[in-house]
């Protein structure tokens, strides 16, 4: 009925292949990983327009972590001392002070979060709308846009429902991990027999009955 994936296009056609009449879902992982990503690239851009000794650049290199959190996640009551931008502030006050340096880094931002906050509550109206913005945000957060709006139908079911392929990503993730540990391996069987140690897929055999009966 469903099937939970990236924005991989190639994806896309072998499931309308195999399962026409299935609803294609993009995993709200991705959508929102497609958006850090393009506001993060803004983000170094609009950092070296500066001179690297300005404030504006100091603010937009070395707390880079802030950017990308949900605002609402942010400190904003301790004001905090930094030696790369010379003064107390607070998270939210680094990060509004840092997108206030340009205004299309400040509207993606606000897309960015608004998006988030969008993706959570499910509202797809909201979405469509973000979608369809004509603020500047820069190329490659346009280009993430116009992406999400020739799938706009899997992306809004992402939003609407409550399906992932977070537990399989990590799976493959935790295999890939295994290959790269041992510079991978030369017999399969042994990268199964890995696999299943890891996931301690492997049952205890049962005591011989001969045995217990004597």
């Amino acid at each position: 009925k469903t099937v939970t994936m990236d924005l991989n296009f190639y994806y896309q056609d072998i499931v309308r292949a195999c399962f026409p009449n299935a609803q294609i879902v993009i995993d709200r992982f991705h959508m929102i990983q497609m958006l850090t990503r393009s506001f993060n690239s803004l983000r170094v851009q609009v950092m070296k327009t500066f001179d690297k000794r300005s404030r504006q650049y100091q603010l937009l290199k070395s707390p880079w972590k802030l950017y990308l959190k949900k605002f609402d996640e942010l400190e904003k009551v301790h004001p905090r001392y930094n030696w790369h931008y010379k003064g107390c502030l607070t998270q939210a006050q680094v990060v509004m002070e840092g997108i206030g340096a340009n205004t299309t880094l400040e509207n993606s931002y606000n897309l960015m979060q608004s998006f988030i906050k969008a993706i959570e509550d499910g509202d797809t109206q909201k979405i469509e709308s973000l979608i369809a913005s004509k603020d500047s945000i820069g190329a490659l957060m346009h280009k993430t846009l116009l992406t999400f709006k020739h799938n706009l139908k899997a992306v809004l079911n992402g939003a609407a429902l409550t399906y992932s392929n977070g537990c399989l990503e990590g799976f493959n993730r935790k295999i890939k991990q295994i290959e790269r540990t041992a510079f991978g391996y030369s017999n399969f069987i042994n990268l199964l027999t890995r696999i299943r140690l890891e996931e301690n897929l492997f049952r205890e055999k049962e005591p011989n009955s001969l045995l217990m009966a004597a």
